[in-house]
C-alpha cells in the first residue's frame, strides 16, 4: 500500500461504528478532505446507518466488515473496545491503517502491534478530547517523573461505566461534586472502558499506564467535559485544562471527533504541523 498520497489517488477511508464521532468523520470526509477519500460505513444497526449514509451529497455503501477492509487504506474504528478486539486483527492483517477511537484497548497489545509492523500497517490515536500529547510525547524523550489527569462530566456522563455499576453509584444521588475514582490508569480504562479514552492516549503517549494517575469526579449541574492535565519531568512542567462541549453522546466531546477528523486531514497532506 502506497504511503504517499498523490493528487490522482486519495487514501481511501472505512468508517466502523455511525454514532456520535462516527457519523461526523463520514459527513467531513463527505464534504471533502484533501487527500482522503469515504469510500464505505459500517454498523451494527444496518438501516439507520444505510439511512445516514444516503443523506451524505456523494453516497456510499453500506458494508460488512470484511467488505470494508477490502476497499479501504485507513480504516477508523469509531465503535466500542468490544468491537475493536474484532476489527484490529482483521484490518491489520490486511495490511491497512488502523485509526483507534476506542484507544483504552490499546494498553498491553503488543500482539497488535507486532501484527502491524508484520503486514505494513500503523496504528493511529487521535488525540480525542484532550490537547497536550505533543508536549507530553516531547517530554518523554527525556525522563518524566509524574503525569496525573483529573476528568470530570455530569453524573450521565458515567451511566453505565462497570465501576460505577459495580460500586453500586448512584449517580442520580449525587448533589455536589464526588470523587467517583482514583487509580492508575491500567485500572480506570477497565473501570470506565466507553469514559476515559483520552486517559488512554495520554499513557501511550508518556510513561506508560501504570505510572498515569487518574482522578474521576461527578459533578452535577456541568455543562462541559473536563479534563486537567499535569505533567512534571527533565523539560519542566505542563498543565493543561480542557473544556469539552459534549456532542448528542455526553459520554463523548465533540473535540473527540473533531481530532479524528484532523488526523485524517494530515494523513492526506504534504504539509503536517505537530509532534
Amino acid at each position: 500500500m502506497s504511503r504517499i498520497p498523490s493528487r490522482t489517488h486519495p487514501l481511501t477511508v472505512g468508517v466502523v461504528g455511525l454514532g456520535a464521532i462516527g457519523r461526523r468523520v463520514c459527513q467531513a470526509l463527505d464534504a471533502g478532505l484533501p487527500g482522503v477519500t469515504l469510500v464505505a460505513a459500517t454498523a451494527r444497526d444496518r438501516s439507520r446507518g444505510e439511512a445516514f449514509l444516503k443523506s451524505l451529497g456523494t453516497p456510499v455503501p453500506f458494508a460488512s466488515l470484511d467488505e470494508l477492509i477490502a476497499a479501504a487504506e485507513v480504516v477508523v474504528e469509531a465503535s466500542t473496545q468490544a468491537h475493536l478486539a474484532e476489527i484490529a486483527p482483521k484490518a491489520l492483517a490486511a495490511g491497512r491503517d488502523l485509526v483507534v477511537l476506542s484507544c483504552g484497548a490499546l494498553l498491553g497489545r503488543t500482539d497488535w502491534v507486532a501484527l502491524a509492523d508484520a503486514h505494513g500497517g500503523r496504528i493511529h490515536v487521535p488525540s480525542g478530547a484532550i490537547a497536550g500529547l505533543d508536549g507530553v510525547k516531547g517530554g518523554a524523550v527525556g525522563p518524566i517523573t509524574s503525569v496525573t489527569m483529573e476528568s470530570r462530566k455530569a453524573p450521565a456522563g458515567w451511566a453505565g461505566a462497570p465501576w460505577v455499576v459495580e460500586q453500586r453509584i448512584d449517580l442520580g444521588a449525587i448533589r455536589e461534586e464526588t470523587l467517583i475514582f482514583q487509580g492508575p490508569a491500567t485500572q480506570a480504562c477497565r473501570a470506565f472502558p466507553a469514559n476515559v479514552n483520552v486517559l488512554a492516549a495520554l499513557s501511550l503517549a508518556g510513561v506508560g499506564p501504570e505510572r498515569t494517575t487518574t482522578k474521576i469526579y461527578a459533578v452535577p449541574g456541568l455543562t462541559r467535559n473536563t479534563h486537567r492535565i499535569a505533567v512534571e519531568g527533565e523539560f519542566g512542567s505542563l498543565a493543561i485544562e480542557v473544556r469539552n462541549v459534549p456532542s448528542e453522546n455526553p459520554r463523548t466531546g465533540r473535540l473527540s471527533y473533531l481530532s479524528t477528523i484532523a488526523l485524517l486531514r494530515d494523513l492526506g497532506a504534504t504539509l503536517r504541523v505537530g509532534t
